[in-house]
C-alpha cells in the first residue's frame, strides 16, 4: 500500500478542536468525506497509504492524535494492558471523543460555506483510532453517516453517553478484524458486533487471517463499504 507525499497536504490545526490533520483533497468539490484515525503510539502519516484505495472524490482527513508520547508518537488516550483487560484513561478519551466531533463540525461549517450543503462524512481508524470512531459516531450519529472499527473494540465507557435507538438505526458500521490478533483479540470484534446489532445499528462485520494490523484485503474491503455510507454512485 504506498500513497504519492505530494498528495498529501501539510499539517494543519483545526482552531476549534485543537486537533491537527492534512488532508487529500479533491479535483473539486469532494462527494464525501473520510476522517481516517491512527493507533496508539503512531501519527496521521500512518493511514496515508489507505488514501491510495479510497475513491478519489473523497476527501480523506488524516487525523494526528491530540496526546503525544514520544517524537512522532500520539494517541487519543493512555491505557494499560496490565492484567490481560485494557483499562483506559476515562478522562482523555472523553476529551478526544469531544474534540473529535468538534472537528467534524468544523468541516460542516466550512461546506456550508462553499456549497451551502453538508458533505456526508464517515469516521474510522486502526485499533485506537477505531475505538474513538465508534465513540464519536454512537453518540453524535448526527454528524456521521456511518463508521468502521479496524482491529478496535466499542468502549463501554461511552454507553451512557449513547444517542437515541431511532438516530443509531441511521449510521452504517463496519467491524474487521484479526483472528491471530494478540493485542486486542477477536472476542472484543464478536462483542463489538453483538452489541451494535442490539442497539439496531447495522452493520457488516469481517474477521482475516491476520494479526494486529491491516492488509490489502482489509483495506479494499473498507473502500468498498465505504461506497454505502457515503452513497457514492
Amino acid at each position: 500500500m504506498n500513497t504519492n507525499p505530494q498528495d498529501i497536504a501539510s499539517l494543519q490545526q483545526d482552531a476549534a478542536s485543537g486537533l491537527c490533520y492534512c488532508v487529500r483533497e479533491t479535483d473539486s468539490f469532494p462527494a464525501g468525506r473520510l476522517l481516517l484515525l491512527h493507533g496508539v503510539g503512531s501519527n496521521e502519516a500512518d493511514l496515508a497509504p489507505v488514501a491510495n484505495y479510497i475513491d478519489p472524490r473523497v476527501e480523506v482527513v488524516l487525523v494526528q492524535g491530540p496526546l503525544a508520547f514520544g517524537p512522532r508518537q500520539h494517541g487519543f488516550f493512555e491505557v494499560s494492558f496490565q492484567g490481560g483487560a485494557p483499562t483506559i484513561n476515562e478522562t482523555q478519551a472523553e476529551r478526544s471523543r469531544q474534540q473529535l466531533i468538534t472537528l467534524v463540525r468544523s468541516f460542516d461549517a466550512q461546506d456550508a460555506k462553499a456549497a451551502a450543503h453538508r458533505v456526508p462524512t464517515v469516521i474510522a481508524g486502526f485499533s485506537q483510532g477505531g475505538i474513538l470512531s465508534a465513540s464519536v459516531a454512537l453518540t453524535a450519529p448526527q454528524e456521521v453517516a456511518g463508521f468502521a472499527v479496524l482491529s478496535g473494540r466499542i468502549l463501554p465507557e461511552i454507553e451512557p453517553h449513547l444517542a437515541p435507538r431511532e438516530a443509531l438505526s441511521k449510521l452504517s458500521a463496519l467491524i474487521a478484524h484479526g483472528e491471530f490478533d494478540d493485542k486486542l483479540p477477536v472476542t472484543w470484534a464478536q462483542r463489538a458486533t453483538q452489541w451494535l446489532t442490539a442497539l439496531g445499528v447495522p452493520n457488516q462485520s469481517h474477521r482475516y487471517p491476520i494479526g494486529h494490523t491491516l492488509n490489502q484485503q482489509v483495506v479494499s474491503d473498507f473502500a468498498l463499504w465505504l461506497a454505502g455510507p457515503l452513497r457514492l454512485a
